[in-house]
């Protein structure tokens, strides 16, 4: 699964063949199309909203309707179901950086009882995750609390990703804070992919007795949880290699000492992508696949996997059309909403905004024709 910067010079109808280890890449869609015949793959693209400021994060209600976060701006945004975005308020003491501001989103799994939602959000003196809590009719909300703090801040590499898993526990990625020394240390938060209770306790099986699950990472933008409970990470790497990664309590995915599968100290990923073709932010998992946004790469990743294996090739779409690809998230349909990044002043491997930046897309999934 080694990918390289030239799938950067594909044009749209060679997007299907990306692996350097594919001979004859001419004429990619049958060997494409026969790998795919065993999950869903991209169909109609529409436009949910547009001219939103950096959104981030992105979660569900059982209404239906969505919250997105803006990362400048630390607004959260409702959209209902078939409406435009409605502000229903600011988080407070959000410090927005190169990277940071207001960022992931987490409904809670009892949001109908209690109405909350849990965001991360970069400040000073240190990141924090905490709990808002939305009026009855959703049209406003209020921070409640400060579920964690502690996450040491930087201008880059918050990681930020917030999502709940099925057993019920707020899993959360961390990046680095542009020291990489942090990764490997026990006593920090940064590098690591934390978990805890809804009410910011530590679950009794975790690894370590504290909040960290896992070590070693440089920056995580995207988590995501397989029907059989498997859990994924997206992880940006430094110059070699992006990496998919399947989380084990207590390992160690090897950062800064190794990065993709150069080194030998580390948990090894189960893909790794070229940073020039990825810069990974947001994962989902749907149709036999980790879907995986690309920002620098500005493409839709589609990686099938099998439980804790990868079950055949990746595949990009979408190559340059949309820009920059932060966060994927399932949606109740079955379909998949994507955000663009193209406001957000990142000048490496993106694109100047385009009139109607940013925005959210619905993407279905279809079974591929035969």
């Amino acid at each position: 699964m080694l990918l390289n910067s030239r799938t950067r010079r594909l044009g749209a109808a060679a997007a299907l063949c990306v692996l350097v280890s594919l001979p004859g890449c001419a004429a990619p869609e049958p060997r494409a199309s026969q790998r795919l015949t065993r999950g869903l793959v991209p169909g109609e693209v529409t436009e949910i909203a547009r001219g939103l400021a950096m959104p981030w994060g992105l979660t569900f209600l059982p209404d239906g309707s969505a919250l997105v976060s803006e990362r400048s701006s630390a607004r959260v945004l409702r959209i209902p179901q078939g409406g435009d975005p409605e502000p229903i308020g600011t988080v407070p003491r959000v410090e927005a950086s190169a990277e940071g501001g207001l960022l992931g989103l987490a409904a809670s799994p009892s949001f109908a009882r209690d109405r909350t939602v849990y965001a991360y959000v970069s400040s000073s003196p240190a990141n924090r995750v905490v709990a808002l809590r939305l009026a009855p009719d959703l049209r406003s909300l209020r921070q409640d609390r400060v579920v964690l703090d502690g996450i040491e801040t930087a201008d880059r590499h918050h990681g930020g990703r917030l999502r709940f898993g099925p057993d019920g526990n707020l899993w959360i990625g961390t990046g680095d804070a542009f020291s990489p020394e942090n990764a490997a240390d026990d006593r920090s938060l940064n590098g690591k992919i934390l978990r805890i209770r809804p009410d910011g306790s530590v679950p009794p099986d975790n690894p370590s007795g504290t909040a960290v699950y896992s070590s070693g990472h440089r920056n995580v933008q995207g988590i995501a949880f397989g029907p059989d409970g498997t859990a994924y990470a997206s992880e940006l790497g430094h110059r070699a290699w992006d990496e998919l990664n399947v989380l084990r309590p207590g390992r160690d995915y090897g950062w800064p000492e190794s990065e993709g599968r150069d080194g030998g100290h580390g948990e090894r990923p189960i893909a790794v992508i070229h940073p020039d073709d990825a810069s990974p932010s947001g994962i989902a998992v749907a149709g036999g696949a980790v879907w995986m946004g690309a920002l620098g790469g500005q493409r839709l990743w589609r990686l099938p996997v099998d439980g804790p294996r990868a079950d055949g090739d990746p595949v990009a779409y979408f190559v340059e059309r949309y820009g920059r690809i932060r966060t994927v998230e399932p949606a109740p349909d079955g379909s998949l909403w994507i955000t663009t990044s193209n406001t957000d002043g990142a000048t490496w491997g993106g694109t100047p905004a385009r009139p109607g930046d940013d925005r959210i897309l619905r993407v279905a999934l279809v079974h591929p024709a035969p």
